[in-house]
């Protein structure tokens, strides 16, 4: 298959695109400065347009690219630009391959679990639940709906809400590991807020099956099958680092610290269930959370040494 992928730079995308050619399918890189290798091409996200020497022979299309949302969204810019950079980016591309003009039949749009945004507790969330409260719950029923234009031209869609990515140069991994190798790690207040996670080598192991799995269409969780509270996640974080982890940060810290996107991110509860990946056949390479933090921070991959291809060895020896 012919896969142009969006984002092929970024933290998933550099995991994806490997395990895309090892399993022998032909990747386009789609780039926003003028290509300089044989395997990219233009993409300019201000209009949607792609390269149509690509189009017209790519069979897929994954968009992964987006502006972190990492930091504070007080700002109304702030917040208009993360928006733009999701929603309006992936519709002026959804509406491009819904032109019916090109070879495309998959948009792969990568979403996220803040679809299921506040409140929700301890709740069971599958891909059948409603969304919640909250700016990335709005953020992220507007992309998604964004990326359902191309299913207007008749290309089958996924969007795939990936999770907490474990990674530790990533997100909430990479907040937290400062804290807790100085031994002031703990819970969040009473910790039993669940965490939806997943670690970014999973991620990209199910957005190539979405890939190669033509019956698979809509909302797809891409999180580990075990959710676990915060409570665990700061015991095992605090385990596998040989560090106390003891202490209860009060939300109130966190709040006043970081506001909207402490509220959002740190301090949801998401207890969300992988189950349109179960349902047809996905098997995941690091489903506990222990044996995945273990992985991720293991000296390799820790210190930046984590090639490629060892990547790919990884996961070519779990394959769904």
């Amino acid at each position: 298959m012919i896969i142009a992928v969006t984002g092929a730079s970024g933290h998933l995308g550099s995991d994806l695109v490997p395990l895309l050619r090892a399993a022998e399918h032909d990747v386009v890189r789609l780039v926003r400065r003028e290509p300089a290798a044989p395997d990219e091409a233009r993409w300019d996200p201000t209009t949607g347009s792609v390269d149509p020497a690509t189009l017209e022979r790519a069979e897929a299309v994954v968009h992964l690219a987006a502006e972190n949302i990492l930091g504070r969204w007080e700002d109304p810019q702030v917040r208009h630009r993360i928006r733009s950079s999701r929603v309006e980016v992936t519709r002026r591309l959804a509406e491009q391959l819904a032109t019916g003009r090109y070879a495309p039949r998959t948009l792969v749009n990568a979403a996220a679990i803040g679809y299921y945004g506040l409140g929700r507790t301890d709740e069971t969330l599958t891909e059948d639940s409603p969304p919640g409260q909250g700016f990335l719950a709005e953020l992220g029923g507007d992309r998604e709906a964004a990326a359902m234009v191309a299913a207007d031209g008749g290309l089958r869609v996924v969007n795939l809400r990936v999770g907490v990515v474990q990674a530790p140069d990533q997100g909430m991994l990479h907040f937290l590991l400062p804290r807790f190798r100085r031994g002031l790690g703990g819970r969040i207040g009473r910790g039993r807020r669940y965490l939806a996670w997943v670690t970014r080598l999973d991620a990209a192991r199910a957005c190539q099956h979405v890939l190669e799995h033509p019956e698979v269409s809509g909302p797809v969780n891409a999180v580990s099958p075990n959710p676990v509270t915060n409570a665990e996640y700061a015991r095992t974080l605090g385990r596998i680092l040989g560090r106390p982890a003891v202490l209860a940060v009060p939300p109130f810290v966190l709040r006043k610290a970081l506001g909207s996107f402490a509220e959002e991110t740190l301090l949801r509860s998401t207890r969300a269930l992988p189950a349109r990946l179960s349902d047809t056949g996905f098997t995941f390479s690091f489903p506990e959370l222990e044996a995945a933090l273990r992985h991720v921070l293991a000296p390799s991959a820790a210190s930046g040494a984590d090639p490629a291809s060892a990547r790919t060895a990884t996961a070519s020896g779990s394959r769904s």
